[in-house]
């Protein structure tokens, strides 16, 4: 896979998980009502937010879920390069992504990546992003002397 077509796969992903997010946040939307509004599949939905698609995704596909959430689907035909006059990033002020980030999305669309090792790159990923958030001082308490 060319630099350009992953990182095409990449920007893609980071857009839909953002829309998602948006619609999460803003209507209370689940990924199940986000699919029921577009028309896209929640199939379809999780391997875009993953960047896992071999062909470019339909046209008509991306247009719908733009439009069922209310977004310009030339901003993601700008994030596919299939608007040569959009931006490919729809955020240019967002902050650069951290390397061992990038690394780990690139292990998550490389083919030669077996299935059980995205999965727990997943596992282990979702376990990161969801833990409760541990105060400044936690890690103090224990060695206090008393």
């Amino acid at each position: 896979m060319s630099d350009r077509a992953h990182g095409r796969k990449i920007a893609f992903a980071a857009f839909i998980r953002k829309a998602l997010a948006d619609a999460r946040a803003t209507r209370a939307w689940t990924g199940s009502e986000v699919s029921r509004r577009t028309g896209v599949s929640r199939q379809t939905l999780n391997r875009w937010v993953r960047g896992e698609w071999a062909s470019d995704p339909e046209a008509e596909r991306v247009v719908a879920f733009c439009e069922g959430l209310g977004i310009s689907p030339t901003i993601a035909f700008g994030v596919l390069g299939w608007d040569r006059g959009t931006p490919a990033r729809p955020t240019p002020n967002a902050p650069p992504m951290d390397p061992d980030v990038e690394a780990l999305l690139r292990r998550l669309v490389d083919p030669n990546v077996s299935d059980a090792e995205k999965f727990h790159i997943r596992e282990t990923i979702r376990y990161l992003a969801y833990r409760p958030i541990m105060p400044p001082n936690a890690g103090k308490r224990g060695k206090q002397a008393g």
